[in-house]
């Protein structure tokens, strides 16, 4: 069981969420706070693992939140304010979800909480999650149990991230995870055909199917959010230089 706080200064925003939550396999809503600092105390005090915190609130933000704990819980932004997911996502918070809030949309936060949450227990219990391991400039291998596979980079369609670990997606729809921030991995891949379109995201620019303002969409029927600080110079580096042009 993970214990959940929630945070939000409308109470009817709480108790819409607590709702939400208390739906949800293997979660416990141990306390809902108006504030901030109401929320900081109960962290510190309690053994916390999930918080679902609103942004804009008085006395101290949710992003004030975040930065003022020294071991922060997994969060997971509710906002009514889309502007904040590129601040959102540096600080590594789980998800972002816009208000309203749909039971789905929470279900869907929540399970990568607890994936992310899962991963890390097994990490400490059994750390055979091992990192991605270059070997030659077309392939690699993952640690998986006690075997090592060998993945093709030209089969990989993205890699995810999850805080210290990595989600890597292959064109059959495997998926590989690896201990390893995705700020790492992007040094140790081909720069030619992979590209970071997101705080969360590489994709490999072989399996690009459509760009659209955004999102992704990638030939293995997946897609992936497509950020607009990374916009500008993808779109000048890898797609300005390959459309046709009307005059030569």
């Amino acid at each position: 069981m993970y214990n959940c706080v929630i945070v939000d200064d409308s109470l009817i925003e709480r108790d819409l969420m607590a709702l939400h939550v208390s739906k949800i396999k293997n979660l416990n809503v141990v306390a809902e706070c108006a504030d901030g600092l109401d929320a900081m105390e109960v962290i510190q005090n309690q053994d916390i693992d999930i918080v679902f915190s609103d942004i804009d609130m008085p006395d101290l933000s949710g992003i004030g939140l975040v930065k003022a704990l020294k071991k922060a819980p997994v969060f997971v932004f509710v906002t009514s304010y889309a502007d904040y997911a590129v601040e959102s996502y540096n600080l590594d918070v789980i998800d972002f979800i816009v208000k309203p809030a749909s039971f789905e949309r929470v279900f869907k936060a929540a399970n990568k909480a607890i994936e992310y949450l899962e991963l890390k227990k097994k990490q400490n219990e059994d750390p055979r999650i091992e990192a991605i391991k270059p070997e030659t400039d077309t392939f690699f291998y993952v640690k998986d149990n006690h075997s090592y596979i060998k993945v093709v980079y030209d089969e990989v369609s993205h890699i995810e991230s999850m805080g210290d670990f990595s989600k890597i997606y292959t064109l059959n729809n495997k998926v590989y995870v690896v201990l390893v921030s995705l700020k790492n991995i992007i040094g140790q891949l081909p720069q030619d055909n992979f590209r970071r379109v997101h705080k969360q995201f590489i994709v490999n620019l072989k399996h690009i199917l459509a760009i659209l303002p955004t999102e992704i969409n990638l030939s293995n029927n997946q897609s992936v959010p497509f950020s607009a600080s990374y916009k500008a110079e993808f779109m000048e580096t890898q797609v300005d230089t390959k459309t046709l042009k009307r005059f030569g």
